[in-house]
């Protein structure tokens, strides 16, 4: 089974090809912006111009457009190949990335979020998720993070405020798709933008 592997959902944009459990090919850029326009050159790029049965996709949470990016790519392609469309949460993928450089350790991913806040979700040392994805304040995510490893790209402020944490400065990265189990992958992606929207409906009169 071959699988592509999308990722857009933070400022890092990366695309994977795996087969049978072994990285064929894969790429990653820190882009900030300008995701809709690499997309799809990087995975023209892999062989077979990145087709495959599976397409995986980081539903989020993360940057609003980089996640719509991901999953317009994801679902054209699906479509067009007649592939599987799967999708895998972004603070999963940096939790297990982070259980390489530390196994058998919990940890805490702390990414940058909307309006000032931060995204956070602590994990157990055998990658299980302990609590839900939570959108908070700094001081609020400070307060909860008791993981003896802090991942994300809000690590080195978490660490700053906590004696004793080891901090890693990680972004989901496609090519680290290997570590996560299949449990990590769903069937019906659907954007988890990690906080209620913004704009309300008008209330009736």
């Amino acid at each position: 089974m071959r699988r592509l592997i999308i990722d857009s959902a933070t400022e890092n944009c990366s695309v994977a090809l795996i087969e049978d459990g072994v990285l064929i090919a894969g790429d990653g850029l820190i882009l900030g912006r300008g995701h809709a326009e690499r997309l799809v050159p990087m995975i023209a790029a892999l062989p077979d111009k990145g087709r495959a049965d599976v397409i995986a996709v980081d539903v989020g949470p993360g940057s609003f457009t980089g996640i719509r990016v991901g999953l317009a790519a994801a679902r054209a392609l699906a479509m067009a190949w007649s592939a599987r469309l799967e999708g895998f949460e972004s603070l999963t993928l940096v939790a297990a990335m982070a259980r390489v450089q530390h196994p058998g350790m919990a940890v805490d991913v702390c990414m940058s979020g909307g309006h000032g806040e931060w995204f956070f979700q602590p994990f157990a040392a055998d990658g299980s998720a302990l609590a839900p994805l939570a959108s908070l304040a700094p001081a609020d995510t400070i307060a909860r993070s008791t993981a003896p490893v802090v991942a994300g790209s809000q690590a080195v402020a978490v660490a700053q405020m906590r004696a004793g944490v080891v901090a890693l400065d990680l972004r989901p990265d496609a090519r680290h798709a290997l570590l996560l189990g299949e449990q990590a992958f769903h069937a019906d992606p659907r954007p988890s933008y990690g906080r209620a929207p913004d704009a309300r409906l008008p209330s009736a009169a």
